[in-house]
């Protein structure tokens, strides 16, 4: 009989926690009320009665809800916050689900002691999580301070990658012989409370490699004296350390698995996935996503200095700048060639640009979203790509001829002034805007494809860069339109 554990330890909760919603919910408006109860406290003139109203708000609320209140706090306040807790379990509630930066400011005001306390009693992949808020040498000094099993259990973990199942896991679960009986696994269970995780109790064979999993409800229903390997049902899905979390994420989601077993090389079980891990790992996922589609590897934090957050978004607006300036070039050869007779394309050069950066973007957005819910597979790949590639342009051929009959028919820049015909410029700006529509879901449609060829998030096709190409590229073939159809026409 084997088990992996560690003493001892706070219970995992029932319920996931997920970020707040944009909507008005419950949720949201206790927030608002316990932050605003909070400032209160804190903005009393005497410290004694800061520190008493704290401490009575700390009595009444769950730490929790806390943890979530006091990311609105100011740095300086939230370390009050923390000391005034009631006891290490609440301690450790409000440490696993505030931000990074109210770890970060609690961890300057707390000693490597107090920090040493508050790890004994986490299970050792929240250790880990938590710890990745100081610095590397005072991980190492908190590790000597810990009772070496702890210590080794949370280096075990950490040795990982991260954003792979190794630093998902828990290394903290049941494993049984295949001969154990039910009784003998409930009676280790019991005397082994702080191992939240019983909902999958799993049966290895004598070598110590997996062979399926018992679930809790069989320990209660069945005979004692029944061997684990009659109830046992088989592992459907494994994976092994290395595995990245993005697959992780999927396996659990497409198949509902509330504990997802980890092993090693030989099929030895290292560590759990539970349901939980991977809500965090989806709202990390969604929070880089929204990053990458805004061109910014910037993490929002007011720990982060001012020079390290313009850092962050700098690369992505030089490639924007240096795009622009490409355009300007692109803008000034064409005046050059087509002379003042198309002056009048230049005016719509926005109108190109935006009606072909939204039509590629459609495309590009439709695509990631279907690869990041499994939708594309190398069977249907080459339908979806021509499904978006012939609405992509036949949305751009529409407008193209519903743009050319509106500049026809409204004459915007006064071109009797100039002795050229309407009709003319109609046709030259719808053409031009077809074709620019019609190289704007090309890139859209074929950018993600190419990000993911190369292994970089496919977000990444609906920002900064692939806009600022799509800029180039539509103009440029919107001036040759106009110039190859001025030369006819004019």
């Amino acid at each position: 009989m084997q088990i992996f554990t560690e003493d001892p330890v706070t219970p995992e909760e029932d319920v996931p926690h997920t970020s707040s919603s944009l909507i008005d919910s419950k949720v949201s408006q206790l927030d608002d009320i316990l932050s605003e109860k909070l400032e209160r406290a804190f903005h009393k003139q005497t410290s004694t009665f800061v520190l008493h109203d704290v401490a009575k708000i700390a009595a009444e609320h769950s730490p929790i809800d806390l943890a979530y209140a006091a990311n609105r706090l100011p740095p300086v306040d939230r370390p009050i916050l923390f000391e005034n807790l009631s006891d290490v379990s609440a301690k450790i509630d409000f440490m696993n689900n505030t931000d990074s930066s109210t770890r970060v400011a609690i961890f300057r005001h707390i000693s490597d002691e107090e920090t040493k306390q508050l790890i004994e009693q986490m299970s050792a992949d929240e250790a880990v999580s938590v710890l990745e808020d100081i610095s590397e040498r005072r991980f190492r000094r908190v590790l000597d301070l810990l009772d070496p099993v702890k210590a080794s259990r949370i280096k075990e973990i950490n040795k990982h990658q991260r954003n792979t199942a190794g630093r998902l896991m828990s290394n903290e679960f049941f494993s049984f012989p295949m001969h154990a009986t039910i009784g003998e696994a409930a009676t280790t269970i019991r005397n082994n409370p702080g191992i939240g995780l019983t909902t999958k109790i799993f049966v290895v064979n004598e070598m110590g490699e997996l062979q399926g999993y018992v679930p809790a409800r069989n320990l209660i229903i069945n005979p004692e004296d029944l061997p684990l390997k009659q109830v046992m049902r088989a592992i459907s899905h494994k994976v092994m350390a290395g595995t990245s979390r993005e697959e992780v994420v999927d396996i659990v989601e497409r198949y509902k698995i509330t504990a997802l077993p980890v092993v090693n090389e030989v099929d030895k079980p290292i560590g759990v996935i539970t349901y939980e891990d991977v809500i965090e790992a989806i709202e990390d996922i969604s929070d880089e996503t929204i990053a990458n589609m805004a061109g910014t590897t910037e993490k929002i934090s007011e720990q982060e200095s001012l020079v390290r957050r313009f850092f962050a978004r700098a690369p992505w607006i030089f490639v924007t700048l240096c795009a622009g300036l490409i355009n300007v070039g692109v803008m000034s050869s064409f005046q050059m060639y087509a002379g003042g007779s198309l002056i009048f394309v230049l005016f719509f050069v926005p109108l190109i640009t935006g009606m072909s950066g939204n039509i590629g973007i459609q495309c590009s957005t439709v695509l990631v979203r279907s690869m990041a819910l499994g939708l594309i597979s190398k069977s249907n790949r080459g339908e979806a790509i021509l499904k978006e590639l012939i609405i992509g342009m036949s949305t751009g051929l529409v407008f193209g001829v519903i743009c050319g009959i509106v500049v026809f028919a409204l004459d915007f820049v006064g071109l009797s002034t100039l002795a050229i015909s309407p009709t003319v410029v109609g046709i030259i700006v719808g053409v031009g805007l077809m074709g620019a529509c019609i190289a704007g879901t090309i890139l859209g449609v074929f950018s993600p494809l190419f990000f993911t060829k190369v292994g970089v998030d496919p977000a990444v096709a609906s920002g900064p860069i692939v806009t600022a190409c799509n800029d180039f590229l539509s103009m440029s073939i919107y001036f040759l339109i106009a110039i190859g159809l001025g030369s006819v026409l004019l």
